[in-house]
């Protein structure tokens, strides 16, 4: 909104300085301050809200043990995060561009989704919360939607089925067919909503690997969004997509600015009010600028974390199946909790899982120039 107003009054009086506001990079900055002083002034407010109503943390019982001492953290935090993203997005963002409304509506749906699942854990004490089927539906249908709109976007008229190949140069991959298209939309929107779920589990563990994508997916966006930079770097170029900074700033600004009080010990948990949120727009932002091929590296944590729990699983039901008693690859999963009952301390646990992060997504970047 302020965009337009400096944007029209650079246009009318061109006051000196006004016309640094049609900068992406300019915007951006002011993007991730204004997130930092949203968070920073409503956190506290939220928290102590959310301890006044109740909103608290509830341990599983078989869980780590010393997990326990969590008890009665306000939870549902993502509030923070939601605000922390939005409101800078629409005060400093393009908001006639397609990408950054499909942005904001990933992150709105899904927050509602998050919202009504730790709604029905925390106040109406229903332990699984929503039914997993109806989160399903939830996840699906907004990677439907998304899918659709980006198949009949003029934005990509032409290149609607392609994507970025990495370490291959001047070479995309084509998914063919439509439906294949919007298939692999819908995995990867639900399949990174649930892997960040799943990484939730240790105090500032979570948002801060998403911040690390976050900044990743900067990168990629503004280099997408650039004719030139596209160009040396035989990449897709997407008129538009560059806007996406502006969103993903804010993100990055609201991940930090949220890491202050879920750090450990951990002052608030995001809940799935943020967890399946944020996934979903890591996963969004992904296909929205044709780098989900790359989101396995950048967002390699994720996989990691996912994996763990689907091989313990898979495990333990087939040792069961053909021993009479189930066995395990890891002391628990997702595999936090597994360097947890090795006795590593939290911070520990959650500072290493931040440097193969980084450089994953160092990685992913690098992808850019050997091709």
């Amino acid at each position: 909104m302020l965009y337009y107003l400096f944007d029209w009054l650079n246009k009318k009086y061109a006051p000196p300085g006004f016309d640094a506001f049609r900068f992406i990079t300019f915007r951006s900055g002011l993007a991730v301050l204004t997130s930092l002083i949203i968070c920073f002034w409503l956190g506290p407010k939220i928290i102590n809200k959310l301890r006044e109503l109740q909103i608290k943390e509830t341990v599983k019982e078989n869980g780590p043990e010393r997990h326990k001492e969590k008890a009665g953290t306000p939870t549902m935090g993502g509030l923070i995060i939601h605000l922390g993203i939005l409101v800078p997005v629409l005060l400093w963002g393009d908001l006639k561009n397609i990408y950054v409304w499909l942005a904001i509506l990933v992150t709105v749906w899904l927050g509602i989704v998050g919202f009504i699942d730790d709604y029905l854990k925390v106040v109406k004490k229903l332990p699984k919360g929503l039914i997993a089927r109806y989160k399903l539906i939830g996840q699906t249908s907004i990677g439907l939607i998304v899918g659709v709109i980006l198949y009949n976007s003029p934005e990509f008229d032409g290149i609607e089925t392609l994507t970025t190949l990495p370490f291959i140069k001047n070479l995309n991959w084509d998914y063919l067919y439509w439906w294949v298209y919007i298939l692999v939309i819908v995995f990867i929107i639900t399949a990174t909503s649930n892997a960040v779920n799943l990484t939730d589990g240790l105090d500032g563990l979570a948002i801060g690997t998403v911040g690390i994508s976050a900044l990743t997916l900067t990168v990629m966006a503004y280099v997408s969004g650039h004719i030139e930079f596209s160009r040396y770097l035989s990449i897709i170029y997407l008129r538009g997509s560059g806007e996406l900074v502006v969103f993903l700033s804010a993100l990055v600004g609201a991940s930090l600015g949220f890491l202050w009080f879920n750090a450990y010990p951990a002052q608030v948990f995001m809940g799935d009010t943020g967890s399946l949120a944020l996934g979903g727009i890591i996963g969004a932002v992904s296909v929205m600028i044709k780098k989900e091929l790359l989101l396995p590296v950048f967002g390699g944590i994720f996989v990691i974390e996912t994996l763990s729990v689907i091989i313990q699983r898979l495990y333990f039901k087939y040792t069961k199946r053909k021993y009479g008693q189930g066995r395990r690859v890891f002391k628990m999963a997702p595999l936090h909790h597994h360097f947890e009952l090795l006795g590593w301390a939290e911070p520990k646990i959650v500072i290493r899982f931040y440097i193969v992060a980084i450089i994953f997504a160092i990685l992913s970047l690098v992808t850019f120039k050997i091709r």
